[in-house]
């Protein structure tokens, strides 16, 4: 009884401590006079980068399967605006458009217009699809195998959006390759007014906000879930999860296409955000800054991935731009460049000297901690025995 009463204590200080911290994060717009500042820039950036990073973080943190094209689910979320939130099919229904849930200047425009919500359902459906997809080849892989054919599925994405302008039916095409599909529909969410990020990122930052809370709930269950339990054992080891009756076929899967469904609806926020969908957005060095902000927060960490995700965020989009290269320090050593053309090599800088310093992690999983702690002990009472 004490147990469990412990128990309780500790999951009631936690929901209070993560109430607490997202009731601060959510007033932080308001502490901004300028609703246009950096500053919110960055946020939005970090609350769609946590919401790619926890996606991620249950295909390699929960389910310990690398993924190195996860920049195809951005890809498929943002294309998903591109398609049904814009004038890109402009002559689709005699150049009268399709309209689902929209009002306002949507509603008169060309092309296919659908309310946000749906473009988010419908961003995880395609790309939780595509990411059981590339679960199927991987199934018998382990290790550098299943990174290759995840970076090649990532790649081929990439291709086809570049090239998407190429690939026609009749008279619409794909993508518009490097030239960007703009402008997208503003979101409409029912019960609140019209987002306009031309005036204000405030209502942006909101909305990733909420979406983020939604995901970080969607995570913090799956991990006590009978399924998450099943993802951790595979993680720990494939064979005795198999001899104890876990389905390897089934939970690799949905790893798969939870995570790419979770990516999908980043992308689709973010698609939404900048307003505009270019084939240069869809990079490999994407899946691989999110990787780092997963690896950086500690891997199977909820917080930590989030932590690692805002870190990284607050580097790229902030710190880079509107202060390292502001104070021009290079420049007054004689030096000419800018930081924000090394900004992959400052977070592999980073990367380093946090598996040198803190391998586990900014705020590792407490399991893991857990036993990093008890291996330590160990190795130092067989140390003492050997002496």
């Amino acid at each position: 009884m004490s147990a469990l009463q412990d128990f309780w204590r500790w999951r009631r200080r936690d929901t209070v401590l993560a109430i607490g911290a997202l009731t601060l994060v959510a007033l932080f717009p308001l502490a901004i006079s300028n609703p246009l500042d950096a500053k919110l820039d960055f946020a939005i950036y970090a609350v769609a980068y946590s919401i790619f990073a926890l996606g991620l973080n249950i295909v390699v943190g929960f389910a310990g399967l690398l993924d190195l094209g996860y920049v195809a689910f951005y890809a498929i979320g943002a294309y998903s605006v591109g398609w049904f939130a814009s004038d890109h099919f402009a002559y689709i229904n005699h150049g009268k458009g399709i309209h689902i849930g929209v009002s306002g200047l949507a509603s008169t425009l060309a092309g296919i217009h659908f309310n946000f919500l749906l473009l988010v359902v419908a961003a995880m459906i395609i790309a939780a699809v595509l990411g059981t997809l590339i679960g199927l080849p991987t199934l018998r892989l382990r290790g550098d195998y299943i990174a290759i054919v995840t970076l090649a599925f990532g790649e081929i994405i990439g291709t086809i959006a570049f090239n998407g302008d190429s690939i026609k039916a009749g008279r619409y095409t794909l993508t518009e390759g490097p030239t960007a599909i703009s402008p997208v529909d503003q979101p409409q969410i029912p019960g609140f007014s019209q987002l306009d990020s031309a005036t204000s990122l405030r209502g942006y930052f909101w909305l990733g906000l909420a979406m983020a809370i939604i995901v970080l709930i969607v995570n913090r269950s799956l991990r006590d879930s009978r399924l998450g339990r099943a993802w951790i054992a595979v993680r720990e080891d494939e064979v005795a999860a198999a001899s104890m009756g876990v389905p390897l076929v089934r939970t690799k899967l949905l790893a798969y296409a939870v995570g790419a469904a979770l990516g999908g609806a980043a992308g689709a926020f973010l698609g939404s955000y900048t307003n505009s969908i270019s084939s240069d957005q869809f990079v490999f060095s994407f899946s691989i800054f999110i990787l780092a902000a997963v690896i950086l927060g500690g891997l199977g960490s909820i917080w930590g991935v989030v932590l690692g995700a805002v870190v990284l965020a607050f580097i790229e989009r902030y710190f880079i731009p509107d202060v390292l290269d502001k104070i021009n320090i290079q420049n007054k050593i004689g030096l000419h460049f800018a930081f924000a053309d090394l900004g992959f090599g400052i977070f592999g800088f980073l990367l380093v000297i946090m598996m040198i310093l803190r391998p586990e992690g900014l705020f590792p999983e407490r399991r893991r901690k857990i036993e990093l702690t008890e291996s330590a002990t160990a190795d130092e009472s067989l140390y003492e025995v050997r002496a």
